[in-house]
């Protein structure tokens, strides 16, 4: 049971003695939770009665059992019954999402490691074919983003984002062969176990998420990345610029790895590009 969703669906056809009480569940959720139904009740200037009516109204069978169900749904998302304030003028949306970005850019160059980075590209430049898997919105974005950067540099690679597939991609792999997904969250236990089966059939494994999560510990090589969000629930996740921009840093380390097949692959798709729709070589390098 979802309380805050119900209140806010359903506040229009609540009494008025009713609405307060509502009133302070959506607005002081820390006062709602550790409340008795006497202080609950007094700052809502209603008889106990009154509460454990509006209690009964929300599909609770007591106060005791409302405030188990509140105690639950006030754990989970908190922050998007009274989100954050920010103005909403053009201009400073687009400095506040900008922002952010660069931000996200700055920290991830400062916590990159080299020797990681080292490692990851040698893994990659040899691979004989790459999987590259995420799941999810922005997990499935950047597994799309790993085939579009590197087939072009010559190498074999598909990325996937069904679970299933990951699994079965992942017992066919053969040794020479690398899984590189990546996990925002770094709970995606289906990833995690796809990394398991490789390490157990000798196959690298890279993973691009949260330092300290079950995806890193399942996996070889591990890229961390640890960005503060903020509580902005209306803006884009800034830390898909940061994936983004590691995605950007592999591909060119493998492109120097790899110059010669790079180069050649590059001038065989530019020229298709050339004759085909550009007329020109003056678009955009590589794409």
């Amino acid at each position: 049971m979802d309380i805050f969703a119900t209140l806010q669906e359903e506040r229009a056809q609540l009494s008025p003695s009713e609405q307060r009480i509502a009133d302070i569940l959506l607005g002081d959720v820390d006062f709602a939770v550790g409340a008795s139904i006497t202080e609950l009740a007094e700052r809502a200037a209603v008889s106990p009665p009154t509460v454990t009516r509006f209690c009964r109204r929300l599909g609770c069978q007591s106060f005791s059992d409302f405030k188990v169900n509140l105690a639950k749904t006030s754990f989970v998302g908190v922050r998007y019954l009274n989100p954050e304030a920010k103005s909403t003028e053009p201009a400073d949306v687009a400095e506040d999402v900008i922002t952010k970005a660069q931000n996200a850019l700055f920290m991830m160059h400062r916590a990159l490691d080299p020797t990681v980075l080292e490692k990851v590209a040698d893994r990659l430049s040899r691979a004989e074919m790459i999987y590259a898997f995420g799941s999810g919105g922005n997990s499935s974005m950047i597994a799309n983003e790993l085939q579009n950067r590197l087939f072009r540099l010559g190498s074999r690679i598909t990325a996937s984002n069904d679970h299933h597939m990951q699994l079965m991609l992942t017992a066919a792999a053969g040794n020479n062969d690398v899984i590189i997904g990546s996990s925002f969250s770094g709970r995606n236990q289906e990833l995690a176990r796809c990394f398991a089966l490789a390490h157990e059939n000798g196959i690298a494994t890279i993973a691009l998420t949260q330092s300290d999560s079950p995806v890193a510990r399942a996996a070889e090589l591990v890229i961390g990345i640890d960005l503060p969000e903020g509580d902005n629930i209306f803006r884009p996740t800034s830390t898909r610029f940061a994936y983004l921009g590691v995605v950007d840093v592999i591909a060119s380390l493998v492109a120097y790895r790899n110059r010669k097949l790079s180069t050649v692959t590059l001038r065989h798709i530019k020229q298709q590009l050339v004759e085909h729709r550009d007329e020109d070589d003056r678009q955009v390098l590589g794409d």
